[in-house]
């Protein structure tokens, strides 16, 4: 077992992520003083990240969820930019510009100097603003026609506070000077950007849970599996949204996540069995669909849940409309979205976040500005932007795991074995260590990764074992689902028909309300037919053709 050990802390140290969490002194905390759910939410995590007092600013705005341009320069961006200054949390200055050839040298107004690089808008600020069909901008001709639009997503629009001074258009997208940046320390109000997101949902309490559930991901870890909807889809002008979501797959894959790819136009079926969610990235439905509208989801905390879509966020707290708000309904602790019609091009480069997130350990905030092309748009970004699962070393995390006994420590063997069959590893020698470790006996996670590792070995009796031995060890209950139609696909080729035909029966015994039955039904008829059991025949017989006729009705 020390040989295994070693191994083990030898790829933790080999994957850790260095960063550490940033100060709250660096965030500026604004809520609606018409609400007083709006001030609780930002005491409360003002509270919790170390916010000092004098940097939580009410202002009285609307309640609705969406605002007029003017009622967002007179009560949220121009007080806002006022607070800035006069609290001296950063500094208006000219910076001069080199000569083009299109305009001379000149000196432009801009923040040269700040304290704070975030901002946290909370529940009850709103998050979208309004067409204006009488501003007329000049220039605005040149735009594409589908661009000469006004209305943006209040974090968008206000991510641009430390150019305010410039009075830069409102029709259309303006580009993102930090897009792609590899360095997170860039990402700042003296290049232009203010990294704005908000503690929002569906309801006040989902909202204020958010700075929770991420400080605890940052305590224990964020595990569990990523899961990717794709459309396989190589229509001009589509294309790319598949190739983003493909190569942030690839990159969960190779950093250690069990990744779950689903190539098939629609969207994931509702009866899939996701279990453990700690990241989804999927598309095209205009509303929530599939597993997440079953009554429980198994987000992990901490998880991740994106939704491409061009009015993903523009109900954002609505638990039942579009896809942000259901999403945190459902558990998901941070989201992005669109409030309005962003097109492909205005949507965040969801590779470029899972790189700098999961891998290069930017918080949340600074992944989700460094994957937008545009700003002064359409994205809002909803949870904690201090959020940073992956900024403590690994291998420091594990060791308190494995100290307080935490379930969690499964998981981050589980990882460990992930990175190492990513970089090459044998599968054999995954298995070998496994085999090994006293925990795969009381793991369903681990007894369930040996399994996959046997049946990719050819070794299906032994995986099937395995598969039965994490049956027992309580899996969640979709992990339980999965055991159970894995095991029920599996055992017959190994002359184990009646174990089988449990199997599938367990299954809908346990979900009553499972809501993709008709496979299991025929699965279940052809097995009661081999195995002679005439009752059962007509019995699922009867159920396949009730379930035909309703969907046919």
């Amino acid at each position: 077992m020390r040989i295994v050990f070693s191994f083990c802390i030898l790829l933790l140290t080999a994957g850790a992520a260095l960063a550490s969490s940033e100060p709250g002194d660096e965030v500026v905390v604004v809520y609606n003083k018409r609400l007083r759910q709006s001030k609780e939410i930002a005491e409360h995590y003002a509270a919790m990240r170390q916010v000092p007092s004098s940097q939580v600013f009410g202002f009285s705005m609307t309640t609705n969820p969406e605002m007029s341009r003017a009622q967002f320069h007179d009560s949220l961006e121009r007080p806002l930019a006022k607070k800035l200054v006069r609290k001296h949390l950063w500094e208006i200055g000219l910076r001069p510009v080199p000569a083009t050839e299109d305009q001379p040298a000149r000196s432009e107004p801009i923040v040269v100097s700040s304290k704070i690089r975030y901002a946290v808008l909370c529940y009850g600020v709103p998050y979208k603003i309004a067409p204006d069909l009488t501003l007329k901008e000049p220039g605005e001709d040149k735009l594409r026609p589908e661009l000469r639009r006004n209305e943006a997503a209040v974090d968008s629009e206000l991510a641009l506070l430390p150019l305010m001074e410039r009075h830069l258009p409102l029709d259309g997208p303006l580009r993102n000077p930090v897009y792609n940046a590899t360095n997170a320390a860039s990402i700042d109000p003296t290049n232009g950007v203010l990294m704005v997101a908000r503690l929002d949902g569906p309801s006040a309490a989902i909202a204020d849970h958010l700075v929770d559930k991420a400080i605890e991901a940052e305590t224990r870890g964020m595990w569990g599996r990523a899961y990717f909807d794709l459309r396989d889809t190589t229509a001009p002008g589509y294309k790319a949204g598949d190739d983003m979501l493909r190569d942030a797959a690839a990159v969960c894959e190779r950093l250690g996540f069990e990744t779950t790819v689903d190539n098939q136009p629609a969207t994931f079926r509702p009866g899939f069995p996701m279990s453990n969610i700690a990241f989804y990235a999927g598309w095209y439905d205009e509303n929530v669909s599939g597993p997440f509208t079953r009554p429980k989801v198994e987000f992990m905390p901490g998880a991740f849940a994106y939704h491409l879509h061009s009015f993903s966020a523009a109900n954002l707290r609505s638990a039942k409309l579009n896809w942000v708000g259901p999403l945190l309904a459902k558990g998901a602790t941070i989201s992005m979205g669109c409030v309005y019609e962003p097109y492909l091009g205005g949507t965040p480069d969801i590779a470029s976040f899972t790189v700098r997130f999961l891998f290069s350990g930017f918080s949340f905030g600074e992944a989700a500005y460094a994957d937008q092309r545009v700003l002064s748009w359409q994205t809002t970004v909803v949870g904690d932007p201090l959020y940073r699962p992956f900024g403590r070393n690994l291998d420091k995390l594990t060791r308190r795991l494995q100290e307080r006994n935490d379930p969690f420590l499964q998981w981050a063997y589980l990882r460990l074995l992930d990175l190492n069959v990513a970089a090459g590893k044998p599968a054999t020698d995954a298995a070998s260590i496994l085999e090994q470790l006293p925990l795969t006996k009381t793991s369903p996670i681990l007894s369930e990764k040996l399994g996959g590792l046997y049946e990719s070995l050819g070794k299906p009796s032994s995986a099937a074992d395995m598969f039965l031995q994490a049956l027992k060890l309580d899996p969640s209950p979709q992990q339980r689902l999965r055991l159970r139609l894995t095991l029920g696909s599996q055992l017959p080729p190994l002359n184990r028909t009646a174990e089988a035909y449990q199997q599938y029966q367990d299954a809908l015994k346990e979900m009553p309300d499972y809501p993709d039955k008709l496979p299991i039904y025929k699965r279940l008829l052809f097995l009661a037919q081999a195995l002679h059991k005439d009752a059962d025949v007509g019995h699922y017989q009867a159920k396949i053709e009730q379930l035909a006729f309703h969907k046919g009705s």
